[in-house]
């Protein structure tokens, strides 16, 4: 078959990682499923690399690769959870300097229209 499954959970914190949450990977990775990581930077949440190293390295402990990194779509009432660019972009620098290169997810931003995720430089 061309097309292979593979999951993207969304996990932002490692408090998320849980009994159940480990139960539901461990099904798709004796199934032979790769699983990915997608979390949103959120202010007062995960927006320090401190919190960021410890769900890459959970992730990976639960066999899940980190992927993107989501700033935050400026959606209605949640304008308080947006984290500034500037900011964003020093705490993914930090995370190349303490993670290998597998465990960093790449940092990104939607926007409306584009046929694609566009990284944040």
């Amino acid at each position: 078959s061309r097309l292979k499954p593979v999951v993207v959970i969304h996990v932002n914190h490692r408090n998320e990682l849980g009994t159940a949450a480990g139960t539901a990977i461990r099904n798709f990775r004796q199934a032979g499923i790769p699983i990915l990581n997608q979390s949103v930077l959120l202010a007062g949440v995960n927006d320090d690399a401190d919190t960021l190293v410890e769900l890459s390295e959970a992730l990976f402990d639960f066999g899940v690769l980190p992927y993107y990194l989501h700033m935050l779509d400026p959606v209605a009432g949640a304008a308080h959870f947006e984290v500034a660019r500037t900011k964003a972009t020093a705490i993914h620098d930090e995370l190349c300097t303490r993670l290998p290169g597998y465990l960093v997810p790449r940092l990104v931003r939607e926007i409306s229209g584009a046929p694609y995720k566009l990284p944040v430089a």
